[in-house]
């Protein structure tokens, strides 16, 4: 075996990194692990950026990462409108849940409000608060025509 000391990875070292562990996770699970971006933004009608939504649908989840509004801007109804159409181009694609996270200072209310629920918190991250994972099916629950 040949000694190893860690250094900076080199931008080749990463792709090399994430396409080995993607061969293994598919070859492990029979699931394609690649990711599909999913990028929206809002702009007012000066053009600025007021809010948007990063995220990737990835093995049948939506994970969001980012989803931000200008504090102007909230009470709009634009954080909700961002995540409807999340939600609905993940379903398109074929994703059966979504994933997210937030922290204690944030928006758990919001997210609780558009019908997700808790499945974690991770206590001090940051030191003093939580970091609240949250999930919801975006598929129909039975008897109903809407997830």
């Amino acid at each position: 075996m040949r000694s190893c000391a860690p250094q900076q990875a080199s931008a080749q070292d990463i792709t090399t990194l994430c396409e080995r562990l993607l061969a293994f996770n598919r070859k492990a699970s029979g699931h394609d692990f690649n990711e599909t971006p999913l990028q929206l933004a809002c702009h007012d009608t000066h053009g600025q950026l007021c809010a948007g939504l990063l995220a990737d649908i990835c093995a049948g989840w939506l994970s969001i990462h980012v989803l931000w509004v200008d504090p102007e801007h909230r009470g709009s109804s634009l954080g909700t409108a961002l995540l409807a159409e999340a939600e609905q181009q993940a379903r398109t694609a074929g994703a059966h849940s979504v994933l997210l996270d937030t922290f204690d200072w944030q928006a758990e209310g919001f997210y609780l409000r558009q019908g997700y629920s808790v499945f974690g918190r991770l206590d001090d991250y940051p030191p003093g608060h939580q970091r609240i994972y949250l999930r919801k099916s975006l598929q129909a629950s039975p008897g109903t025509n809407t997830p």
